[in-house]
């Protein structure tokens, strides 16, 4: 990134031989933690409307969790990138930012893999599994798409019944609602390993409603052409790398962690190793799992402290192997392919914008993640590519590159996509998550109703943000 809104860490000087850090104090009317999408959200709308602004960033780049990068020769997204119909507050930003998107390669059948090990091509949402199994999935959808009618993404806690939705596991609600182990395995994949990349156990009904009802409808979720529709040409970090430029000279600090935050009903003092800010207000945009990697004095509130702790990422492998061309094309295949019982669950022909060589795509979520990993990297990629195999035959265990995004090893992310509640945690703690302590607000993709752990919700929660305190006038 050339602009200079954007500053790497201060620097170092020396005395007699001994390094020490100069510490800098600066005063603004907001402090911003975060400089991913949320953040330069909220800190753009803020300058615009005269507020003075600081962004704070303890990566050494902008974006958070969205990151395009050239590995061995190879454009690769190795966070977020997809673009739907629904997502409105993106579409208006990439519009405003001069952002053009290109549709994803669907031409032709997608393949699937019975729980017997047949491989299937079809065309359509529902995956062909029998006729009994794709007549349960379809009336599966259809139940879940009246319950989701009846969700506000905004507030899920408000539902007549939400403790009663959030008591049940999501796998434990199918198993009351059908014997087909096949068509539970796959509804299940949709909001389990595709979005919350955690075990349909572990999470409630009310939750995996909220995930559709921020999409819109739970056959959105089944609709890979619907959520998974555009991507960015040249890649979706362009998105906050614009907005960050927008900002005036010095306004985004990289490399640099908040360590604490001191506050008061006056305003905060936010402090990391080199830099000290006084600010009306703090925005924390950066995942809740994040937030107790910074200090506050006085403490949060305990229930504040509560809340922390029932909010987690998922885990998830994202995998991208580039051929010489997408041979899979010559056969009459989209590239888009689906198993819950194949350790890749999911895969998409991921070709760049005007590129001759092809890429797939591929998620390895939740618990087949977790044995993934306690591999070496060579025994992952050979199980990994096998997978792939299954699918789109031999060729594909010969990849011209192979790159694994692997965002559980982000010191600053810690997992994805998002985070979600355990059971009981969404009706006990999240109307509490979108509330400020004193000066601090919250808030990012993963406290978004509409949008909810995509960039589409970052955007929003940044905005809220922003004119939340755009209207408290001071």
């Amino acid at each position: 990134m050339t602009g200079t809104a954007v500053v790497h860490p201060s620097p170092q000087s020396t005395t007699e031989g001994t390094s020490r850090t100069v510490m800098e104090h600066l005063e603004r009317n907001v402090a911003v933690i975060g400089a991913g999408v949320t953040g330069l959200t909220a800190a753009t709308r803020l300058a615009a409307a005269g507020k003075t602004v600081v962004v704070l960033e303890a990566r050494e780049r902008v974006g958070g969790r969205l990151w395009t990068e050239v590995v061995d020769g190879q454009l690769r997204e190795i966070g977020g990138q997809w673009v739907s119909p629904d997502q409105t507050a993106l579409l208006e930003t990439l519009d405003e930012l001069g952002l053009e998107t290109y549709s994803r390669y669907r031409d032709g059948e997608s393949l699937y893999i019975t729980r017997d090990g047949e491989l299937r091509r079809f065309t359509g949402d529902i995956f062909p599994a029998g006729e009994r199994t794709e007549k349960e999935i379809s009336r599966l959808v259809d139940v879940l798409d009246g319950l989701t009618a009846e969700v506000d993404p905004a507030a899920p806690w408000a539902h007549p019944r939400a403790q009663e939705l959030d008591r049940i596991s999501f796998r434990g609600w199918l198993e009351q609602q059908t014997d087909d182990d096949e068509a539970r395995e796959n509804v299940a994949l949709f909001v389990a390993e595709a979005m919350l990349t955690k075990p349909a156990h572990t999470f409630s009904l009310l939750q995996a409603l909220l995930m559709a009802a921020s999409a819109g409808g739970f056959s959105n979720l089944v609709d890979a052409d619907f959520i998974l529709d555009k991507r960015v040409v040249g890649g979706l970090q362009q998105v906050p790398l614009r907005l960050a430029e927008e900002l005036a000279a010095g306004s985004v600090r990289l490399g640099t962690p908040v360590r604490t935050i001191e506050w008061d009903e006056s305003g905060a003092t936010v402090t990391g190793a080199d830099i000290a800010v006084r600010a009306r207000h703090v925005v924390v945009a950066v995942p809740p799992n994040l937030y107790d990697r910074i200090q506050y004095v006085p403490a949060l509130p305990r229930l504040r402290q509560q809340l922390h702790q029932h909010q987690s990422l998922g885990l998830v492998i994202k995998v991208h192997a580039t051929y010489e061309t997408p041979f899979w094309r010559a056969g009459g295949l989209s590239g888009t392919a689906f198993s819950p019982y194949q350790l890749v669950h999911e895969a998409y022909d991921n070709t760049n914008h005007g590129e001759s060589r092809g890429t797939l795509v591929g998620f390895v979520a939740a618990e087949q993640a977790d044995a993934l990993l306690r591999l070496s990297a060579e025994e992952r990629r050979a199980r990994i590519l096998e997978s792939l195999a299954a699918y789109f035959g031999p060729e594909a265990r010969r990849p011209v590159t192979y790159y694994e995004s692997d965002w559980a090893a982000e010191e600053w992310t810690r997992g994805a996509y998002a985070s979600s509640f355990a059971l009981g945690g969404l009706t006990r703690y999240g109307a509490l998550q979108l509330q400020p302590v004193g000066p601090i607000r919250f808030g990012s993709s993963d406290l978004a109703g509409l949008g909810y752990q995509h960039v589409d919700g970052g955007i929003r929660v940044g905005r809220r943000l922003a004119d939340d305190i755009i209207a408290a006038g001071t």
